[in-house]
């Protein structure tokens, strides 16, 4: 009877609670894992596992939350996802580190502070470009989903009567079929202290739904990318040329795409890799300590036609919803975060002496959940490998774990499962109207090559060398799903963001790795 009541506790399901604002894919995917859905009028305030709603939680909350709880977002994060503080922020940042870190960012003013500077600039730039028009972009500060948003090039069309920035207008982005896109980059944070930082190695790419065109800024199916906006449009339905039908395609799809014209999309993403650690250590340092956090954050990027990237804003509970076929992979990317913040938090064990019956039954059942933790348990940090793509002779993408994670999904996968989604076959004459300009050729696709980790991997080594820990005794681990770790990157950098964060010290490690892919 010990031994049945022994398993039964073992075998103990783990609790999620929501609110009215919860995706609806989160329920499904914790449900389909074998979750129970937390009910307050059975079940005990406090018995809960997982506590995942779109708005932020109150610093009370956070101090509250018990050993065996999670909430999946961090305190202070806003000063990351309102773009008047981000714009602060980043601002600081350059003063302090210089500009060539912070080129990522367009020339940015919030309003009404920097009204005046902003005139300055205006009038300034008119005179040097003559008869040439510049471009300007006005964002409410708060809002989201494209909404408020107004470009303009004639300054009696500006009007500011509420909090906003204002930002130089990227009039020169990579048309593709002639219609403007910008990236999704799923980017999930499970600390502060120490700075830990995994990217999504699958994303989205959201198509305008009508051709660019400056000669009419407002038309917001032409010049704005949200999907909300798009999907609403006459040409959303419609097959357009080179994108498709709709306005999403898959990351995986858009660097495919850039391969095929010679782009070196490896160097691409390395520099958006960048583009995200400098961007959250402008206020990592600043965000309160808070335990057994994590958070979701939606980066949303533009590629010029030199492709270089640009940061255009931070999405705190980026949308989860199910709009069309391409969006089925955010039901991975759920699946995926449950891998990783339970393969984080679950390392801390023995953090907490309190409640330990409780909670290491439902430690049990996530192990269970997860397929267990041994394999990773023991990788020295030395060893961290990610996850690769193998270019085959037709530059068709297979992703291959090189890791030792049993559960690393390939994102071609993802593609197979979109029904209705066209073809990938460009013609000769699609090809030539929407060609990006080429930075450089790419070396011929016949080796595995690393792709998703911005850093190279060393090889496993039979001796488990001396490391760095973090403040849990344990390095990070190198991948969870399609999640990879990109901070932090070496032994320095796990250092510095140990015992406080030494931004310091990670910048300087970040400028010798760029001077390295330089040389």
């Amino acid at each position: 009877m010990e031994e049945d009541e022994s398993s039964g506790a073992l075998l103990k399901p783990l609790v999620f609670r929501v609110d009215e604002t919860t995706p609806p894919v989160v329920q499904s995917v914790l449900l389909e894992r074998g979750w129970n859905k937390f009910d307050e009028q059975e079940q005990n305030a406090e018995d809960w596992n997982l506590y995942w709603r779109t708005s932020s939680f109150r610093m009370t909350e956070h101090i509250n939350v018990k050993p065996w709880q999670q909430l999946n977002h961090h305190p202070g994060t806003t000063k990351l996802t309102r773009k008047d503080c981000l714009a602060k922020h980043l601002k600081h940042m350059r003063r302090m580190y210089g500009t060539s870190l912070y080129q990522f960012i367009p020339l940015t003013f919030v309003m009404p502070n920097d009204y005046t500077k902003f005139v300055a600039e205006y009038f300034q730039e008119r005179q040097m470009l003559g008869t040439k028009r510049s471009y300007w972009i006005c964002k409410p500060a708060e809002l989201s989903r494209g909404r408020g948003i107004l470009i303009f090039s004639d300054f009696k069309d500006f009007i500011v009567d509420d909090m906003y920035i204002v930002q130089k207008y990227i009039s020169n982005p990579l048309l593709i079929g002639r219609y403007k896109c910008d990236l999704r980059i799923y980017v999930c944070v499970t600390g502060f202290k120490p700075l830990t930082i995994y990217v999504y190695q699958e994303g989205l790419v959201r198509f305008a739904t009508e051709k660019f065109d400056l000669s009419n800024l407002q038309n917001n199916y032409a010049h704005l990318t949200n999907s909300s906006i798009n999907k609403s449009g006459a040409s959303y339905e419609k097959i357009k040329e080179v994108i498709g039908h709709g306005c999403k395609w898959t990351l995986s799809r858009f660097f495919s795409y850039l391969r095929s014209w010679d782009v070196d999309d490896l160097l691409l993403w390395k520099k958006i890799h960048r583009m995200v650690i400098l961007t959250i250590l402008a206020i990592a340092p600043s965000v309160p300590s808070a335990a057994n956090c994590f958070e979701l954050f939606g980066f949303d990027i533009l590629i010029d036609d030199s492709l270089k990237p640009w940061l255009l804003e931070v999405n705190c509970s980026p949308a989860l919803t199910l709009d069309c076929s391409t969006d089925v992979l955010k039901r991975k990317l759920v699946h995926d975060i449950i891998d990783l913040i339970y393969l984080n938090g679950l390392r801390n064990e023995g953090r907490e002496a309190s409640n330990t019956t409780h909670r290491n039954s439902n430690i049990d059942a996530a192990k269970s959940d997860r397929g267990g933790l041994d394999a990773h348990d023991c990788l020295p940090y030395e060893s961290l490998s990610f996850t690769s793509r193998i270019y085959n002779k037709d530059d068709s993408v297979v992703e291959k774990a090189v890791s030792v994670h049993p559960k690393a999904a390939p994102a071609s996968q993802l593609e197979g499962e979109m029904s209705g989604q066209e073809d990938f076959h460009l013609s000769t004459k699609e090809m030539a109207q929407s060609k990006p300009k080429r930075r450089s050729r790419h070396t011929p696709h016949k080796t595995l090559m690393p792709y998703a980790s911005l850093f190279q991997s060393h090889s496993c080594k039979t001796k488990t060398s001396p490391r760095v820990l973090s403040d849990h005794g344990k390095a990070p681990d190198p991948q969870a799903g399609n999640f990879v770790l990109v901070f932090p990157f070496n032994e320095a950098t796990l250092g510095a963001s140990r015992n406080g964060l030494n931004v310091k010290r990670i910048i300087q490690e970040l400028q010798k790795l760029m001077n390295k892919q330089h040389s």
